[in-house]
């Protein structure tokens, strides 16, 4: 995927991701921070179950990026609560 792709889809996946658990959005860059490190972690995560990853800007991406970005948000709050 391009650079460009990756951004949007970032953009995408961390705006509703964040919506969802943390119920505000963390701002434009925090937002494609987010949606990137999730689909890096979903793509991984979905691999590992033998279902593609993430290849280019479609629904299957945007929901592989949006479960990495909310596993990822979830396991910062956890952690966060932790310590």
């Amino acid at each position: 995927m391009s650079f460009l792709a990756w951004i949007v889809l970032g953009l995408l996946a961390g705006f509703i991701a964040s919506k969802i658990v943390n119920r505000q959005g963390s701002g434009w860059a925090g937002d494609i921070l987010l949606g990137v490190t999730g689909a890096v972690l979903g793509g991984l995560f979905f691999r590992l179950l033998g279902i593609g990853g993430v290849s280019c800007v479609h629904l299957h991406g945007l929901l592989v990026s949006l479960s990495g970005a909310i596993l990822l948000l979830l396991a910062f709050h956890l952690i966060r609560r932790v310590v």
